[in-house]
């Protein structure tokens, strides 16, 4: 299968009059509107659409710094640098594999698909420098962004709507789980740390920098071995991941792959980790790939009308999905 990844294309000045009007107000799919605090001399800047409906990567996050940059002087920046310091400290190899084999129960609780994205209103995540809205919004943006431009790909659609949905392992329900085990980037443990990670300094103090059968490239694993053979740090990612696979979904291998590993900025941002991918995950990596731009670039402060999109949604969760979910 050959995916081709658009390039997202530059607005040129004229594009970006189109998007201008009275009311400097431009109205999404979803019923969300992108009002005037997202505008630029009374013109709405390439925050979300150009003309020809592709969504464009904005600039800047809603607290008015570059996406991802977790050195900028902010309001959430010392609560992310804390975040990795403790992420980093306490995710091991043996941590790991305890907690995959503690959730892989799903013995936690027995509910819908959508009643775990009302969950979602009560979490909003301390490692993330873009933005500290309840997830359910994310949830929402990044579907409906992606929606947009890719109308036939349904399962993608869905796909955005549920990847962050094991972030309720942060609720009492769930274990409450601090948010070192929940959120953040992820990476390979049994394996050097490679140097991309973000805040790679705080590995220092984690225990498994004293083994040194995790500390050469390779590490436990032989190269090509599979990312499925390959112990990630536990968190949201592959709880979900284990979730929608135990409970026997018809989501396509690919959207599996994107909710196990849109948080391994590692990998499909620096390329790092290459070397242990087989030839599967080769393929959904492209996808992958796809998924981030919505993923890291819808964040925003416009609210979706949830009421108006969720029909939608249902239709979809009822094709891929039983009716209750063991969580």
């Amino acid at each position: 299968m050959t995916i081709l990844i658009e390039q997202p294309e530059h607005v040129s000045h004229v594009e970006n009059k189109k998007l201008c009007s009275e009311t400097n107000e431009l109205v999404l799919d979803g019923g969300f509107v992108v009002p005037k605090d997202l505008s630029n001399h009374g013109c709405v800047i390439s925050e979300i659409f150009v003309s020809n409906n592709e969504f464009i990567a904005p600039e800047i996050n809603s607290f008015g710094q570059s996406f991802r940059d977790y050195n900028a002087e902010s309001e959430r920046q010392k609560t992310v640098e804390e975040f990795y310091r403790l992420n980093h400290l306490n995710q091991t190899y043996e941590y790991v594999k305890r907690m995959r084999e503690e959730y892989g129960k799903l013995n936690r609780a027995e509910m819908s698909i959508w009643e775990c994205c009302e969950l979602l209103n009560e979490v909003v995540d301390d490692s993330d420098p873009d933005l500290d809205e309840p997830q359910i919004e994310h949830l929402l943006q990044t579907a409906e962004a992606i929606r947009k431009d890719y109308p036939e790909e349904d399962w993608l659609h869905l796909t955005a709507l549920i990847h962050d949905l094991g972030k309720v392992l942060l609720l009492p329900v769930f274990g409450g789980l601090p948010q070192w085990a929940v959120v953040g980037d992820t990476h390979p443990l049994g394996c050097a740390f490679d140097e991309s990670i973000v805040h790679h300094k705080y590995f220092k103090e984690n225990p498994d920098c004293n083994n040194p059968a995790y500390n050469t490239k390779n590490g436990v694993y032989t190269e090509g071995c599979g990312l499925d053979n390959v112990v990630i740090s536990w968190g949201h990612d592959d709880y979900m991941y284990l979730v929608a696979k135990e409970n026997r979904t018809t989501l396509p291998s690919a959207a599996l792959f994107i909710i196990r590993y849109h948080s391994f900025y590692p990998l499909h941002r620096s390329g790092a980790y290459k070397h242990l991918m087989n030839k599967e995950d080769e393929e959904n990596l492209k996808w992958l790939k796809i998924f981030n731009k919505y993923d890291l670039y819808s964040k925003s402060k416009v609210r979706v009308d949830v009421e108006k999109v969720k029909p939608y949604y249902l239709s979809l969760i009822e094709k891929y999905f039983p009716a209750k979910l063991k969580w």
